[in-house]
């Protein structure tokens, strides 16, 4: 009489973790892969380190070309690394004539009003495109993603600007490009995924849609709303062709146009200093080109940790 024996299933030997292992050899770990040798991770860290560098010493080159005098320039051929002698009177020498003072003010002005208009804008749009039972939702919706696929084009918004009356105004830096289709669709695809139950009790409450969007909606979104604030703020920092179709005036040029006039078409700055010293030219360009740097380095690493979430998050529904 044959006899049939049943084996018990071999259970998985529990991967042996050692405390302070990264997050990539615990799962190693546990598939049972091999970790990469030393020659592997050094030549990694050799990659990591040679593109950092690339990126890092642009950034270097130019803050050191600010703090150099007109010797150290020479010598080394355009821009410096290390100073031996740095000096701040390039960066005296642009505040104290006017012109990047004024651009800097203009510039900081549009970016905050702008930006907080945007994304007050963005977010009531948002919401009310998130409520199935809005006065012609669909049609609006339609409309906002149309605006991702076409543009009316530089003449028919010049145009525009120009009826309106916003040539040389502040406001022409501002309005047309105030909303986003695509900032839009990921406050709206935030919005989707609060919980439904959360809006009917408030409802239920005597809640307003008002009140639901300032008391429930815009605390639950600090995410989305940190990565459509760091996105405006760029944007209107940054921008400079507006500037050009539409201010007239000299005195409300933003500071990327002074820094384009000054720097990419290489016209001389002129400046007014206490004593004989006068900085070169291009110590003052690229003081220029790093005061326009500093606020957004300034601004991201506050708005950094929601920015990959918010991202995220507002991408998954549409």
């Amino acid at each position: 009489m044959a006899t049939t024996t049943t084996s018990s299933p071999r259970k998985r030997r529990k991967p042996v973790t050692i405390p302070g292992m990264s997050q990539s050899d615990r799962l190693r770990a546990i598939n049972g892969a091999k970790p990469p040798s030393i020659p592997i991770r050094m030549l990694k860290g050799v990659v990591l380190l040679i593109a950092s560098l690339l990126v890092i010493m642009p950034f270097v080159a130019v803050i050191s070309t600010s703090l150099a005098d007109q010797e150290q320039i020479n010598a080394a051929g355009g821009y410096v690394l290390f100073p031996t002698n740095p000096t701040f009177a390039a960066y005296e020498a642009i505040f104290r004539g006017g012109v990047v003072t004024r651009a800097t003010i203009v510039s900081i002005l549009i970016t905050v009003v702008g930006s907080a208009l945007s994304v007050t804008v963005v977010t009531m749009l948002a919401y009310a495109l998130s409520r199935p039972g809005t006065f012609a939702h669909r049609p609006i919706l339609l409309m906002v993603l149309f605006t991702m696929l076409f543009s009316a084009g530089m003449i028919p918004n010049y145009l525009l600007v120009k009826q309106l009356g916003l040539i040389d105004s502040y406001w022409a830096l501002i309005l047309p490009t105030m909303v986003s289709g695509f900032q839009v669709i990921l406050m709206r695809g935030f919005f989707l995924e609060v919980p439904k139950e959360i809006i009917e009790a408030a409802r239920i409450d005597g809640a307003g849609e008002f009140r639901i969007l300032t008391t429930i909606m815009v605390p639950l979104s600090k995410a989305a709303l940190a990565v459509i604030a760091l996105f405006n703020a760029v944007s209107y920092w940054n921008a400079f062709f507006n500037a050009v179709l539409y201010i007239n005036s000299t005195e409300k040029w933003p500071l990327q146009l002074v820094l384009r006039t000054y720097v990419v078409d290489n016209s001389s700055i002129g400046v007014d200093l206490p004593g004989d010293y006068i900085p070169p030219q291009q110590s003052l360009q690229m003081a220029i080109l790093v005061v326009s740097l500093v606020p957004i380095c300034l601004v991201y690493p506050f708005l950094q940790k929601h920015f990959a979430k918010g991202v995220i998050i507002g991408a998954v529904k549409g």
